[in-house]
């Protein structure tokens, strides 16, 4: 299970790759848009490959908890990272803009909303992993599974002081550039 998620992250990072590189450098929008539509569908093959794991005996442990969170937290951030790649690219190989330098509130309130996307991302891959305990019903062996919502907190909490609260404390209260 631990190389599926290995390769299902280095596939995200293939796919994203080619499929800007397409894009801006070879200018082949359709073929670029073939290959930035595979990027969700490696969360598909996470997914897809942990439940016939366990629907195939498999004993629940530290990777399929892994997987329910990677889901969680590609599914939630996938998008916007893309979008991010997206910007840079745009900017070194096709003469876009510059991608935005968040200061002050703008960059607290940034802060909050990535934030509040791990919280979701969270919550995701939560319900997944409430999901595989229910659909494998015994508690011996799902007890690997319940161990991951501890460190759902654990992370929620350190994003929380680390991200937005450090900011509001700590970050430059400058105005943001136009």
């Amino acid at each position: 299970m631990a190389a599926v998620i290995a390769a299902g992250e280095i596939g995200f990072w293939v796919f994203l790759a080619a499929g800007l590189g397409v894009r801006y450098v070879l200018r082949a929008r359709r073929t670029s848009a073939v290959l930035l539509a595979m990027v969700p569908l490696v969360d598909v093959v996470v997914l897809v490959a942990t439940v016939f794991d366990l629907s195939a005996g498999g004993e629940p442990g530290f990777a399929h908890g892994l997987a329910a969170v990677y889901l969680g937290f590609s599914v939630v951030f996938g998008p916007s990272l893309v979008r991010w790649a997206d910007e840079r690219f745009a900017h070194r190989f096709a003469g876009g803009p510059p991608p935005p330098k968040r200061q002050g509130r703008e960059r607290a309130r940034h802060e909050w909303r990535e934030w509040g996307k791990c919280v979701l991302a969270c919550a995701l891959a939560a319900v997944a992993l409430l999901a595989a305990i229910f659909a494998i019903g015994e508690p011996t062996r799902v007890a690997p599974l319940w161990g991951w919502f501890p460190r759902l907190g654990t992370v929620t909490a350190i994003w929380l002081f680390a991200g937005p609260v450090w900011e509001e404390l700590f970050g430059g209260k400058e105005a943001a550039r136009p």
